[in-house]
């Protein structure tokens, strides 16, 4: 599937074709394509691993546990794995293969394998010794039994995080090739462990609450094994000669350590951000936590799927071609921005409008009931506000590092966590006072704040970039307007039909509002002259 050669080396030989002539765009279209497929996969294994922890946990306390519990793992991927790679890998060693200099770049990735592995078993272990402190000032409004708990699951997962970052080092390398589907769909394997130790757990062994919860945990920490193991025979012929060193005079590591440094800094205050974020839901009402959780689930599924993708396939072609004048850098990131805003318009509109029909499929069963769907749907739209300017920051971050400037967008990551829980902290408890059922809505306030923070964050994005590569920057272009008016129509189409329904059965509604939502979209923008990415990928 993959269409590996005999020769790795000749998999990224030459230069390929030029992106600023005809052919460059659609092999780029078919890059982020692919990221998009992969992506999807995983986001899909993912959503049906979200829909059997509702059924089993609910918004109950220890939903709330295993979600605190899973994010401190989370801050050493996010520290160490994938988005700080990108910035300060990627570039280096793609440039390298361009160059035809294969056997540098096998030991400058050996090189960053050995310190990676250092970094993440020695934060791992770190963080098991101080996983009792960290719970007890993060989530002290958990009684000791919850906390216990959570400090339990942490020092289960945080091993399986180690495994997470060399997964992401291998899809650092499978991207510099242009391999992307192995790579973002490798996460289903690691979604399908904990699948299985669910339906083992819940279902054939009968467990429940807390022992169910340990269960997922060693299920999570078998499944980061597996996803490190099924990309590494590829990555490791794709490297040819490859061998594990710490070597700090290797070619190019400390290039990447330098970028690497800021990044880490950034991708820090981003994640005491997320922390903080959990901190000031656990101080809501009960089972807030565990609803941020979902909504954050389904807000970050467009994102994944279309400006993720697109950053992601972008980032190796920009960082080949980093010396070429502004004005083609503006014009490759403005036609990226074109098909990243394709998608994530009537994403948000379909979330502001149709969101309870989307959480209701995904979601509604077993513990989690309609309460919890209204909830989660008011938090998930207070999320969507921002969500275009969220997958567009990516895209521009992406372009800084390919132009091997990472200390840009950490400076602005720091104003936009400051701006989002500053906001989020002053809304969340006048909209806690307002109760569906026995829940509240504080963690919509935290998702407004987010919002807001993200629209900061594109600006000052754009203004930098723009100065930087010297040129016109248009994000979106002239066919926004009638992006965002296909997508209103498509949405009254979805809510008069969700309207004029009977009762039927959450999947039932979803399929008869949201088909139609999809087709209008696509044959309106059509209509209009707007073709999709779709389209030009088609066209080639």
């Amino acid at each position: 599937m993959t269409g590996i050669p005999d020769n790795p080396a000749a998999a990224t030989a030459g230069p390929g074709p030029d992106p600023g002539v005809p052919g460059g765009e659609g092999r780029r279209t078919r890059a982020s394509a692919l990221v998009t497929a992969g992506i999807l996969l995983s986001r899909l294994s993912g959503l049906v691993r979200e829909r059997i922890f509702a059924h089993f946990f609910g918004a109950l306390p220890v939903a709330d546990a295993w979600k605190a519990a899973l994010r401190l793992p989370n801050v050493l991927q996010n520290l160490l794995g994938e988005g700080t790679l990108s910035a300060s890998f990627i570039p280096i060693y793609a440039e390298l293969i361009e160059e035809g200099r294969e056997r540098e770049a096998a030991r400058f990735a050996g090189a960053i394998f050995g310190l990676l592995t250092i970094a993440a078993g020695l934060l791992a272990l770190v963080g098991i010794l101080v996983a009792p402190w960290i719970v007890a000032v993060f989530f002290s409004r958990f009684d000791p039994q919850l906390q216990a708990l959570t400090v339990e699951l942490v020092r289960i997962l945080l091993p399986m995080t180690a495994l997470l970052v060399l997964s992401a080092w291998a899809l650092g390398i499978l991207n510099s090739h242009r391999r992307f589907l192995l790579p973002y769909a490798a996460p289903v394997v690691w979604n399908g462990a904990m699948i299985t130790a669910m339906g083992l757990g819940g279902t054939v062994f009968g467990q429940t609450g807390d022992d169910l919860a340990r269960i997922l945990a060693w299920g999570a920490l078998a499944g980061g094994g597996l996803q490190l193991l099924v990309q590494l025979p590829l990555t490791l012929r794709l490297l040819g000669e490859f061998r594990p060193h710490l070597s700090l005079e290797t070619l190019g590591v400390r290039e990447a350590i330098r970028n690497f440094v800021p990044v880490v800094a950034a991708r820090g205050a981003v994640n005491l951000g997320g922390w903080l974020d959990y901190a000031l839901a656990a101080l809501l009402t009960a089972g807030t936590l565990a609803t941020l959780s979902y909504a954050q689930i389904l807000f970050m599924l467009p994102i994944s799927l279309f400006g993720m993708a697109v950053a992601a396939s972008e980032l190796p072609e920009i960082s080949r071609n980093r010396r070429a004048e502004g004005a083609r850098l503006a014009r490759e990131v403005a036609q990226a921005g074109e098909r990243v805003v394709y998608w994530l318009v009537p994403s948000t509109v379909g979330y502001l409008l149709l969101g309870d029909v989307i959480v209701s499929a995904i979601f509604e069963t077993g513990a989690f009931g309609a309460d919890e769907v209204l909830v989660t749907w008011a938090v998930l739209a207070a999320y969507s506000l921002g969500m275009g300017a969220s997958a567009t920051s990516r895209l521009l971050s992406s372009a800084f590092y390919a132009l091997r400037d990472t200390r840009t967008p950490a400076r602005i990551a720091y104003l936009r966590v400051s701006l989002a829980l500053g906001i989020g902290a002053i809304l969340m408890f006048p909209l806690d006072r307002v109760r569906v059922g026995a829940l509240g809505v504080g963690a919509a306030g935290l998702a407004l704040g987010s919002a807001v923070a993200a629209w900061v964050e594109l600006g000052l994005l754009r203004r930098r970039l723009r100065e930087k590569v010297e040129g016109e920057l248009r994000l979106g272009g002239r066919p926004l307007p009638r992006l965002v008016l296909a997508a209103l129509v498509a949405g009254a189409t979805g809510v008069v039909i969700q309207w004029s329904l009977p009762p039927v059965h959450p999947w039932v509604r979803a399929a008869a509002t949201l088909l139609p939502f999809a087709l209008v979209y696509l044959a309106l923008t059509r209509r209009m002259g707007v073709s999709g990415p779709l389209d030009r990928l088609l066209d080639r």
